[in-house]
Parts: structure tokens; sequence; C-alpha cells
């Protein structure tokens, strides 16, 4: 049976859990959407193809805003590149860093255009994980983040978002607010408030049974260098243990400060992600 490629079905969840359990840390983004949204289209938002070689499933691509090869080997990123073709609809391409770069590059030398014009290119963004306890102590402040402080944390979202990806989230979608909602109705927003105003905020992004991702780590600027952010974190570590093993994340490498502020926590680093932005 030849290679090719085809849009995945709830069929075949079992070998798509397989395939992304092979990188537990690596694959959670796409495993945590899968976990919730199925296979399907009409409850994904998105197509996920598979590509098959004799009839077994090599790899496979979260083909939504998000563009996100798993198990990208050389010959899955080419099939893929045909199928997609020249027209850009997804917002950014992500992932471990040597597949989600080399997808990018396939696609601008087979597709030249608005593949070529991406705003920033994050080439090596350091994967890290906590499998234990912080080894500092914690801020017994950080909690999740109720609906009394939704409007701020709602704030600190969009300035950690601004501050972040250099653009505002807000548009006329009123599509981040419904995002930064949905955190604070699943108790995957958290943060400390002090005197009604959130000061450090951060949520889970994406989660599997054993498994989730931090992001959106911010603190107020005016408390930055004040070392906050390492009781802080740790706090969130905690909090996050009490329903995942694992607790990972991913920083640009030339974000120094954030990293050795999380290695304080006691992450350790296994591997790279890429992000190109458009």
């Amino acid at each position: 049976m030849p290679a090719h490629v085809r849009t995945l079905t709830n069929a075949d969840l079992p070998a798509v859990t397989d395939l992304l359990a092979r990188r537990p840390f690596e694959n959670v983004f796409v495993a945590s959407r899968i976990r919730t949204g199925g296979l399907e289209a009409f409850m994904l938002g998105c197509d996920v193809w598979g590509y098959e070689e004799d009839g077994e499933l090599v790899s496979i691509l979260h083909n939504g805003a998000n563009m996100v090869p798993v198990n990208g080997t050389s010959d899955a990123l080419d099939a893929y590149v045909a199928r997609i073709g020249p027209i850009r609809t997804c917002a950014s391409i992500l992932g471990v860093a040597g597949e989600a770069l080399s997808l990018y590059d396939k696609l601008c030398q087979r597709w030249p255009g608005a593949w070529q014009r991406p705003r920033e290119i994050r080439s090596c963004q350091p994967l890290m994980v906590i499998s234990r306890g912080p080894v500092v102590p914690s801020d017994p402040r950080v909690r999740r983040i109720g609906p009394a402080d939704a409007e701020s944390y709602f704030e600190a979202a969009v300035s950690m978002y601004t501050e972040e990806v250099g653009v505002s989230p807000l548009d006329g979608t009123n599509g981040y607010r419904w995002y930064v909602d949905r955190l604070l109705e699943t108790g995957c927003a958290m943060g400390i408030v002090e005197d009604g105003r959130v000061i450090f905020k951060t949520d889970v992004g994406s989660y599997t049974a054993s498994t989730c991702q931090v992001a959106g780590v911010w603190l107020r600027p005016e408390l930055r260098g004040r070392g906050r952010s390492v009781p802080a974190m740790a706090g969130v570590v905690d909090l996050c243990r009490e329903q995942w093993q694992n607790v990972t994340l991913y920083v640009n490498d030339y974000n120094t400060p954030a990293r050795a502020l999380y290695r304080r926590v006691g992450f350790d680093e296994v591997g790279a992600m890429a992000t190109v932005l458009y």
C-alpha cells in the first residue's frame, strides 16, 4: 500500500493516542485538543491529517489555526506540504523544533508567497518539565481565579499576550475574551490577587490525564526584580500537581531570566520547541 495522507476520524483514535504517547511532553497540546474534541472536524474545529506507510499511521498534522506536526518525518512533511498548498490559513506553525522548522522551510520552498512572510520565528524554545514538588518555598496565595476576579484577570491576560506576542489579542470577534472566560470556567486560570487586583497570573493551556502545560506566566511590571516570581511559580506547581503528575512549559531561549526562574523552581530542560508566528 503506497504512502498517503488522509483526514482522520474518531475511528483512528487508538492509533493517534498511541502515537502521541511516544512523546507526551512534546505532544501535550495536540493530545489535549483531541482528548476533549476527538478527531472529527465539527467538534475539534479543524482537520487532523494522518500520514500512513503500508497501512501504519506514522505521523499526524493538527491543521488548525495552530499547525502542529507530530512525528513529522521528512517524507510525512513533504506529503503534508503537497496537500496544504499555497494558501495559508493558520496563524502559526509550532511543535518540536526540528519538525516545525522543517515544515516551515518546506512550505516556503514549495509554495513561495504567504508562507515566506512570518511575523516572527522563535526557533528554539526549551521545553521544561517538573515531575515533583518545587524545590523552593511556595507562595500560599496562589489559587485558582474565579468569577469575582474575572475582569482583573482578563486585563492581566491582555497585558501578558501583548507583551509576549507583540500585538494585542483584542479584535472584533471577541475570541480572546471567550478564551479567557473558558480558562476561568474550567479552573485553569491561576494567580495571586492583592487588593482586588491580579498581580501574578498563569494558566493551564493544555492537559492530558497526567501532564499539564503552563502558559501565560506574567507578573505586574512594577513588581519584577523583587524575587516574587520564584515562590509564585512554585505555588503554581503545587496547585497543578494536585491534579497532574507532570507540569510542563516552554520558553524562548533568549529569555534568560525566565529560564533561570524555572530552573530555581525545579524544572528540567528536556527538549526544544519552535514557533513560527504569522
